[in-house]
C-alpha cells in the first residue's frame, strides 16, 4: 500500500511541475525516494548536499536546490517555521549590514533588489529564513552563500511556502 501511495504522490508532483510549466527557468526540485522518520511536512536541510528535503512520508520527499549558509554562517539543528509571508520587505540584519554598509534600512517587498524574493518562511531561531531570491542572486542556488538563511529559486519557495505548515519541524544538518 505505501508505494500505491508514493505512486499517487508522484502523479500529483508531476501535475503540479506541469502547472509550473511557464516559469522561464525549470524548477530545481524533484521527487525523490528518501527515508525518513519524520512527520509528513517536515524539512530537512543538508548543508552538505546543499538540498532542503520536503517530507512527503516515510520513504519519499521532494528535494529542492539550495543556498545554504557561507562559511562562518553555518548552523544546525531543530527549528520550527514560524511563520509564512508573500513579498515581504527586508531589514538587513546587522551583520549583513556591517559588510554592506550601503544597503538601505528597508527594501520593500516586491522590490528587484529584495533578496526575501517571493516568499519568505521565517524560523524560530535568530533571523533566519528559507526564502526565494532576486534574478541577480539566482546563480548562487547550488552554493553556500547566505548569511544563515537558506535561498530558494522563487518558483521554488512558491511551491514549498504552499505545502509547508507553520508550526512544522525543520532540521538543519551538517
Amino acid at each position: 500500500m505505501k508505494r500505491q501511495t508514493s505512486k499517487i504522490a508522484q502523479i500529483a508532483f508531476a501535475a503540479a511541475l506541469i502547472g509550473a510549466a511557464s516559469v522561464t527557468q525549470a524548477a530545481a526540485r524533484e521527487f525523490v525516494h528518501y527515508h525518513s522518520e519524520l512527520d509528513p511536512g517536515s524539512i530537512v536541510v543538508s548543508e552538505h548536499e546543499r538540498k532542503l528535503y520536503l517530507i512527503v512520508d516515510r520513504d519519499d520527499a521532494i528535494a529542492y536546490k539550495v543556498a545554504v549558509p557561507k562559511a562562518g554562517k553555518e548552523w544546525t539543528g531543530v527549528v520550527q517555521v514560524n511563520a509564512k509571508y508573500v513579498a515581504p520587505d527586508w531589514t538587513p540584519p546587522e551583520d549583513v549590514k556591517h559588510d554592506h554598509p550601503e544597503l538601505p534600512e528597508v527594501i520593500p517587498g516586491g522590490a528587484p533588489n529584495n533578496p526575501m524574493g517571493a516568499r519568505a518562511i521565517t524560523l524560530s531561531e535568530g533571523q533566519v529564513a528559507i526564502h526565494g531570491t532576486t534574478d541577480k542572486m539566482r546563480k548562487s542556488i547550488g552554493s553556500a552563500a547566505s548569511y544563515g538563511c537558506i535561498r530558494m529559486l522563487n518558483e521554488d519557495v512558491v511551491d514549498l511556502y504552499d505545502r509547508v505548515a507553520v508550526g512544522a519541524t525543520v532540521v538543519m544538518t551538517p
